[in-house]
């Protein structure tokens, strides 16, 4: 996400990603999206209410904050980083886009 354009939409696919627990993309959006999202998850994990609240600051559905916190973070509280995977699709049909699955490990 360039500076100009914003995070919104690295925000709204962070949050299907979380939703869904995969999402397929670019591979040049899913390698940005990986920091933003790993550094979420870590903040999830401390689990406090104010670790939500700066959470929902990025994230606003409050249905995909709380599946963040009771069902995924608790998932990695004993893994030291690495939530994410990210897995080459191969090009687009349409216009040879490099594809790839990016998906909670």
């Amino acid at each position: 996400a360039s500076s100009s354009r914003g995070l919104g939409d690295v925000y709204k696919r962070q949050a299907s990603l979380i939703e869904h627990e995969q999402v397929t993309t670019t591979a040049a959006k899913a390698k940005v999206l990986r920091p933003y999202a790993e550094k979420v998850i870590t903040k999830a994990r401390r689990g406090d209410l104010h670790a939500r609240r700066t959470v929902l600051k990025k994230i606003e559905d409050t249905e995909v904050v709380t599946k963040l916190f009771d069902d995924v973070a608790p998932r990695y509280a004993n893994r030291p980083g690495g939530y994410l995977r990210i897995t080459k699709l191969g090009p687009r049909r349409g216009d040879g886009a490099e594809m790839a699955k990016v998906e909670l490990v």
